[in-house]
């Protein structure tokens, strides 16, 4: 029994509509469902991944309206990768983000992998990371209909940072209670994995001594979830984080994956989520994201739900 790598990252937005807009016309990601909170069904959670909405692809958003700013420091997942499938398709993106005026870095390597840094409108930091000398996890398969070519389309959630102001008490709980193993360090940061390794299972640490907690808001990230094979495996993960005296959540049905989540030493909410059913199950392939989706358990409270969202068209 084990991790196997990155499930979803789920982050915070002030705007749907123009969420909805970035993330599938200019990064071309499928929107494979469009739901709600369901703790609080007064706001969206869209969920964008790839063609099939496979586990390990999804960048999920809560939209907040009255989010503020984000105040960047420690206690933080502080970026998000995305995994695209060559060194070549840097040099695309780099261009569209001209064509798109998206604030973005030069590429640079990092872990002997070139990667591009960038932020959507509301500032979520994001970086590409290319697969080229990849080996481990496989990747998802980019939206066919996307605006973006095949070949050079996002293909699933690449290395996750996490930024702390100490970092043993993280790096333990990965390695000794998740069973993530070290593979190395660069610059300041350490490198562990699981799994099959590779861009689709590394967290990524980062020590900072010198900045002051973050101040989430849109454009910050509300938890990193990572992948076990199904429910089974997600009750034994429950008691082996029970015995290690971690309050947590129990099992948690989000209809289209079972979770747990609980919170690492530096506050930094982690959830484990089983790899299905998936995003079909309410939806046909084809058509996933057009509609807006209720679990069973909401659907008789549709009309009040809908009552509250502004329509959001995403046919």
């Amino acid at each position: 029994m084990h991790i196997k790598g990155i499930h979803h990252v789920s982050a915070i937005t002030a705007n749907a509509k123009e969420n909805y807009d970035f993330y599938t016309n200019v990064l071309g990601m499928r929107l494979v469902k469009k739901t709600v909170n369901q703790d609080d069904t007064s706001m969206y959670h869209l969920f964008y991944a790839d063609e099939k909405g496979n586990p390990g692809t999804d960048l999920t958003f809560f939209e907040i309206k009255r989010a503020g700013n984000t105040y960047p420091g420690t206690h933080s997942i502080s970026t998000t990768s995305l995994r695209v499938q060559n060194d070549d398709s840097l040099t695309f993106w780099q261009e569209r983000f001209d064509e798109y005026n998206v604030d973005q870095d030069p590429i640079t390597v990092r872990a002997d992998r070139k990667t591009l840094s960038f932020r959507d409108p509301e500032g979520q930091r994001l970086m590409l990371v290319s697969d080229e000398q990849n080996h481990g996890v496989a990747s998802g398969t980019p939206w066919s209909r996307s605006k973006v070519p095949v070949d050079k389309g996002i293909t699933g959630l690449g290395p996750v940072h996490l930024t702390v102001s100490n970092a043993l008490p993280t790096i333990t709980v990965l390695k000794d209670i998740l069973g993530f193993k070290e593979v190395g360090k660069v610059e300041n940061r350490i490198i562990l994995e699981t799994g099959e390794g590779g861009t689709g299972a590394e967290i990524h640490i980062e020590e900072r001594t010198d900045l002051p907690r973050e101040k989430p808001g849109r454009g910050s990230v509300h938890h990193v979830a990572f992948r076990v094979e199904d429910e089974e495996e997600l009750e034994q993960w429950k008691e082996i984080i029970q015995k290690a005296g971690f309050p947590n959540s129990g099992l948690v049905d989000r209809y289209y994956f079972k979770s747990l989540y609980f919170r690492e030493p530096n506050h930094i909410l982690f959830e484990l989520a089983t790899d299905g059913p998936g995003f079909a199950t309410d939806e046909h392939i084809d058509h996933l994201g057009e509609e807006l989706a209720l679990p069973p358990f909401l659907e008789s409270k549709r009309k009040e739900i809908e009552a509250k969202l502004i329509p959001l068209e995403t046919k």
